[in-house]
């Protein structure tokens, strides 16, 4: 049978809104981690995100009822520990990441964090042209760290920076794991519900009573709804409509909105070389989901 192929406006359509969709989300995303940060003086870094998971948490599960009905009960024990350890890396994720930022300018924080999912990208990856995006990489980071001026750049923050990082490869794998065996969204909202389960306890050591001050409440749901509750939700939209590829190719960009938030809401100005390294990382990203393997979005598991 000959396949009938969609009018050009919704070809067009079709391709234009999982796209606007991700730029969507990560403005959103790196608008959220400023507004994060000038809450740090009130609350801490542990504060805020304790704060930010608990609102995010409870909106998703508003959202996406994980718990209604048997779901939980169809769920497998393989499963579950996949979602237990994706809310565990989710959690820790965002701690290191605000303990970063409290240390750091945003887009210095962003780029060294997103060296997480370039390496997984990296490591899963075959082909001989990789080694190039690995120099790449490399280059960015030795122009990100002040070599010659150790003093310029806090190693402690970069360090809570790489360890995001490493999370966010974590989440990546038991994220990809949990999401093939149930709902997207559902397990967004577990996860997320641990993360908080996780975070929690540290911020109540951390800020103490501040955290229930009106003012600090206020600004964290902002926050979980900028930095956590839209985005996911957002991308989980473009992920399920458009190749693997071209959702890491749009991702590579993060970096320099996160640099450019940090400049537009917090007044961070990043040196000459410090953008340069920013732009060789997105670049070692976006040829490494270039030339990876084409896959197809995954259906939506209902």
């Amino acid at each position: 049978m000959r396949r009938l192929i969609p009018p050009y406006p919704t070809r067009v359509k079709r391709t234009l809104a999982p796209v606007a969709t991700i730029l969507v989300a990560m403005v959103s995303i790196q608008s959220g981690a400023a507004l994060a940060k000038q809450l740090f003086p009130l609350v801490g870094a542990a504060g805020a995100s304790a704060l930010r998971l608990v609102f995010a948490a409870a909106i998703l599960l508003l959202v996406w009822k994980p718990f209604g009905g048997n779901r939980m009960d169809s769920v497998g024990p393989a499963v579950r520990r996949a979602v237990v350890f994706y809310g565990v890396s989710l959690g820790t994720m965002n701690l290191l990441f605000y303990f970063a930022l409290e240390r750091i300018p945003l887009g210095l924080a962003v780029a060294f964090e997103f060296c997480g999912p370039l390496t997984i990208a990296l490591i899963r990856s075959r082909r001989a042209l990789d080694v190039l995006w690995v120099v790449c990489a490399v280059s960015g980071l030795a122009l990100l760290l002040p070599l010659g001026n150790p003093a310029h750049l806090d190693p402690v923050g970069v360090a809570f920076a790489l360890g995001a990082g490493v999370c966010w490869a974590l989440y990546i794998v038991f994220g990809q794991a949990a999401g093939a065996a149930m709902h997207g969204g559902r397990a967004v909202a577990l996860g997320m519900s641990i993360a908080a389960v996780i975070v929690v306890p540290v911020g109540v050591i951390a800020a103490g009573r501040s955290l229930l001050s009106w003012e600090a409440a206020r600004t964290a749901i902002g926050i979980a709804i900028l930095s956590s509750a839209l985005p996911y939700s957002l991308e989980m939209y473009a992920l399920k409509r458009m190749p693997a590829q071209v959702f890491g190719v749009l991702m590579s960009i993060e970096p320099a909105i996160g640099a450019l938030s940090g400049l537009v809401f917090l007044s961070e100005k990043l040196s000459s070389l410090q953008c340069v390294g920013i732009g060789f990382i997105m670049v070692a990203s976006t040829g490494s989901a270039l030339v990876g393997r084409i896959t197809e979005p995954a259906p939506e598991l209902l």
